[in-house]
């Protein structure tokens, strides 16, 4: 029985719901609450809170057909038929209901009667010792002991440390001899031919932390089953890669580059590598996850990157994994159609990624062909450590990266001496990160000995900005003393404070502590290790410890720096509100005179789209909402639909910003009473600071009428200089821009003459080798497009032949081949010459058969590599 991938997806959720199951949603790759896992990997996943009792699940019988990806043995992805980054688990839970005996004819039912696999082609493994799963399946199934095979702890029972756990039992399919009949082709073996569909678990024991298992009174059914692997033998294919969840990406591979997908194992390879990365980058970015250089945004870039790597060897070298996207979609909108709003944000993103790995790949490329040269000369085949983490460091290169393509040419790296040389990064960071205190010297050890000591400080100043408090403990230079002189710098630390300590992006207060003769002015306000530290300079007498203090705030800079923390959450929901909802915060600076916000987003800002985010900033200033905070649990906060920051650490009571019905953000920073507060908002720059991640920076209240007045004398300014008026500014720039492009055009036509003159010089050159037109050439300081066009017109004069050009650029050196059409056929083929030619100037490169291009570094050895060109059609 052959059956689509979405008609097995729909005919599994349409038994178990039959079976009184509740048919969930995928829940998205990004996992909620749960920072134990960077991604969604097993359909179980986001239900954990139900099977360890935390929450209470819907409905106790759950179905679904789960997104998942998975990347610990990325590696094998491509080079076999099974694994994969991103794929579909279809699961069945019981959250104390049913248990082995259900679960078991279910699935031999849905199997045999649904999918109508034949009974003589299924196999069941189960626990050595679960003698109940046994029974079940040779008594009620009825099926002979033979096909009933026990197995160890390894195979057939699910256990991650302490806690839930049970054994599994397992269905195996049996492909036939075709697939393979040796040592590896058995039941539970790494051969292709019996393939495990489905794993039944069985959650009925407890593991405590001596190592017992304690029945647990609420037993649990957790199974998946992979949708990809039951759709090769539904559609009778050899690998996942040829159902129709995946030939389609297989299909548009070869129709774009014109290569058969089976040409030889390297091609198969590549083309899976690529429809598996895209699904899984599709996938995703979709649910909201960017390209970045840490976490879940690292493995984005690190699959993506290892697609384009494949894509090379197809002959690729312009961004392409974008327009593979819709390709994508077009396979899983029945299954996900809220995909299809997404296509061009998801394009978008991946071009953008793909082009700035583009730009530095050929760089690099040519460095590792330098050391891999360096080593061949030495006679050895391990590159270091220290280089491996160059090229990760300054060039980009993940090291699984820099692993494939040192495997290709039988190199190996350094792996021990790569880790130690990224600790020593880590902990470069960890001294730069270091905050080294008020007084410059950062001693933690004293800040925790004071904590212990101390009863610590309450802080009042979300109501209060001047109250009176005791000084517990005076600081100065790193050592606990009793006073501080007039003059003196140190640090405070009171029993109770209205300044607000420098937290979630909002900076410090700055304020007043004085008693009747002696006065110290705080300047800025931090935590350490949970102590409110205040950075003082006493300004007249004797300030110590003991003592009490009046404190006071200054308001006015509270105030502000208030007015640009509020408008902070109004630009984080305009935001969302015009570039879509995968905008998330991810950093931030409140101080009194501006703000300054980040966040994930893939291009930059277009005028229309940073004018819409302003106006419906000052549109929400302008309804003068009331901001209100309330206090409450985390998961009622949630349940308010209160924004929270990824990667924000919040404990159990959270306090929550509301304005009116705009903005819901967990916060403990200061804010204003009513949005007019904010008087008005303005943008000053949108930027890039990271991969992926924009910054924008903008001021509010009165220091919009300061930027607006410091325009205005730049514009009267540039006026004065152009010999104009104000009114006349916009035209007597176009004229010059007018003027300046006339000459613009005049120099192109003067380099125009002079290219068709240095094409005369250029014909006399061609030799005849072998009965070939060869022409070489080097010249300067011609970019890459007046070379290629240099060529053309080279290749329209000449007719037949082979055409080799390099351009001398100062640091850099790049090349052009070209092959006519008529010795296409003999073998001839640009991209795998100019490859050849270009690694004797320390580079790289290649393309289509007809035209490539490559670049080096090594300027000096051009007369050298074109000599190889000669070489090379000399030996042809």
């Amino acid at each position: 029985m052959s059956m689509t991938g979405n008609e097995i997806r729909q005919a599994y959720l349409d038994f178990f719901k039959d079976k009184g199951h509740l048919i969930m949603p995928s829940a998205p790759l990004i996992p909620q609450d749960d920072p134990s896992i960077l991604w969604v990997n097993a359909g179980m996943a986001p239900f954990k809170p139900y099977f360890d009792g935390r929450k209470t699940a819907p409905r106790n019988r759950i179905a679904t057909s789960q997104k998942c990806i998975r990347t610990n043995d990325i590696e094998n992805v491509g080079k076999t038929v099974r694994h994969h980054t991103f794929f579909e688990m279809l699961g069945n839970f019981s959250f104390g209901d049913y248990f082995k005996e259900e679960a078991i004819s279910w699935a031999w039912e849905f199997v045999t009667e649904v999918l109508k696999l034949p009974e003589e082609r299924l196999w069941i493994t189960i626990y050595q010792n679960d003698d109940e799963a046994f029974q079940i399946w040779h008594n009620k199934i009825g099926l002979s002991e033979d096909r009933i095979i026990r197995m160890g702890k390894k195979d057939n029972f699910w256990e991650i440390g302490t806690g839930p756990c049970g054994p599994c039992s397992e269905i195996h399919y049996d492909r036939g001899e075709e697939y393979g009949t040796g040592d590896e082709d058995v039941i539970g073996g790494e051969g292709d031919r019996f393939l495990e569909i489905w794993n039944l678990v069985f959650t009925q024991y407890d593991k405590s932390e001596d190592g017992e298992y304690l029945p647990l009174p609420n037993k649990n059914i957790d199974t998946g089953m992979g949708l990809e692997r039951v759709a090769s033998i539904l559609q009778d294919c050899e690998s996942n890669y040829e159902t129709d969840l995946l030939k389609p990406m297989i299909e548009y591979i070869a129709s774009d580059t014109g290569i058969n997908y089976t040409r030889d194992e390297d091609t198969i390879t590549a083309f899976r590598v690529i429809a598996d990365h895209i699904r899984g980058i599709t996938m995703a970015v979709f649910d909201g996850a960017l390209p970045s250089n840490e976490g879940r945004g690292y493995v984005i870039r690190r699959i993506l990157r290892r697609a384009v790597r494949y894509a090379g060897k197809l002959g690729y070298q312009e961004p392409f994994l974008y327009r593979m996207v819709p390709v994508v979609i077009d396979t899983l909108a029945t299954g996900y159609p809220e995909l299809s709003a997404k296509e061009e944000h998801i394009s978008r993103i991946v071009k953008a990624e793909e082009e700035r790995f583009l730009q530095t790949l050929d760089q690099g490329l040519s460095i590792i062909q330098e050391m891999l040269g360096k080593l061949k000369a030495s006679n050895q085949n391990t590159l270091s450590g220290k280089d491996a983490f160059k090229l990760y460091d300054t060039y980009g290169f993940p090291l699984d990266l820099t692993k494939d393509i040192l495997e290709e040419a039988d190199f190996s790296i350094d792996e021990d001496e790569f880790k130690k040389e990224m600790e020593k990064q880590r902990e470069r960071a960890r001294s730069a990160r270091e905050d080294i205190g008020f007084s410059g010297i950062g001693n933690e050890i004293l800040y925790s000995k004071l904590k212990k000591d101390l009863s610590g400080t309450n802080f009042v100043g979300y109501g209060d900005l001047k109250i009176k408090a005791e000084i517990l403990a005076i600081i100065k230079d790193g050592k606990s003393v009793d006073r501080l002189q007039s003059g003196e710098k140190g640090e405070v630390i009171l029993n109770q404070t209205p300044f607000y300590a420098e937290s979630g992006g909002q900076i410090g207060d700055q304020g007043i502590l004085r008693t009747a003769e002696n006065m110290a002015e705080v300047f800025d306000t931090r935590k350490k290790a949970e102590l409110i530290v205040h950075s003082v300079e006493v300004k007249k007498g004797v300030i110590k410890q003991g003592s009490s203090v009046e404190t006071r705030v200054y308001a006015d800079l509270r105030k502000a720096t208030a007015r640009n923390h509020s408008a902070t959450h109004l630009l984080h929901k305009a935001l969302k509100e015009v570039l879509g909802e995968h905008v998330n915060q991810s950093g931030s600076l409140v101080e009194a005179d501006r703000l300054r916000f980040d966040f994930n987003h893939f291009s930059a800002m277009t005028a229309v789209e940073l004018d819409g985010v302003e106006k419906k900033v000052n549109q929400v200033i302008l309804e003068n909402l009331r901001v209100e905070t309330i206090e409450t649990e985390i998961d009622k906060a949630r349940e308010m639909g209160a924004t929270a920051l990824f990667g924000e650490k919040y404990g159990k009571n959270v306090r929550v910003v509301t304005m009116g019905d705009y903005s819901r953000e967990l916060c403990g920073g200061t804010h204003i009473a009513w949005t007019a507060e904010i008087g008005s908002f303005k943008i000053i720059s949108e930027g890039s600071v990271a991969a992926g991640i924009r910054r924008i920076e903008a001021v509010t209240g009165m220091e919009v009428i300061n930027y607006v007045n410091k325009e205005r004398e730049l514009i009267a300014e540039t006026a004065s200089l152009l010999k104009t008026d104000r009114s006349r500014l916009l035209e007597r720039v176009k004229a010059l821009l007018n003027q300046q492009k006339e000459l613009e055009n005049e120099v192109k036509s003067m380099k125009d003459r002079l290219a068709n003159l240095k094409v005369d010089d250029l014909l006399n050159n061609i030799q005849e080798i072998n009965g070939i037109s060869l022409l070489t050439a080097g010249l300067k300081g011609i970019d890459n497009e007046g070379l290629r066009k240099l060529s053309d017109q080279l290749n329209s004069r000449m007719g037949s032949g082979v055409i080799v050009l390099a351009s001398d650029l100062g640091q850099k050196v790049i090349f052009v081949a070209s092959v006519s059409e008529d010795l296409l056929s003999k073998g001839y083929h640009a991209g795998k010459l100019i490859g050849q030619v270009a690694r004797i100037a320390g580079g790289g490169g290649g393309g289509r058969p007809d035209m490539a291009q490559a670049g080096g570094q090594k300027v000096e050895k051009i007369p050298e590599a074109l000599a190889e060109a000669k070489k090379i059609i000399e030996n042809k």
